[in-house]
């Protein structure tokens, strides 16, 4: 998809509105963290992943995994006191 807009005057610096579209396909939301990088002449936005907590993993989780035990075979050392 493209898109074009104009850089404009934001206080003393310069800003590009960035379209709602562009920002969902890239899955980037407001106040989300983005880095912001020259490559190879041009200006590159990276969102910044956010670490995941457990719950939040597990809350994603749509598999059909079910808990169970595994059976690592007999004591050949001193695992067992």
């Amino acid at each position: 998809m493209h898109m074009y807009t104009t850089i404009q005057k934001w206080g003393n610096s310069q800003a590009v509105r960035l379209p709602k579209a562009l920002l969902e396909m890239a899955e980037i939301k407001e106040n989300d963290k983005v880095e912001i990088k020259v490559q190879d002449g041009n200006l590159v936005i990276v969102p910044v992943k956010k670490h995941k907590t457990m719950a939040e993993r597990i809350a994603e989780y749509k598999g059909d995994y079910t808990c169970s035990e595994c059976d690592t075979g007999k004591p050949v050392g001193k695992e067992v006191f």
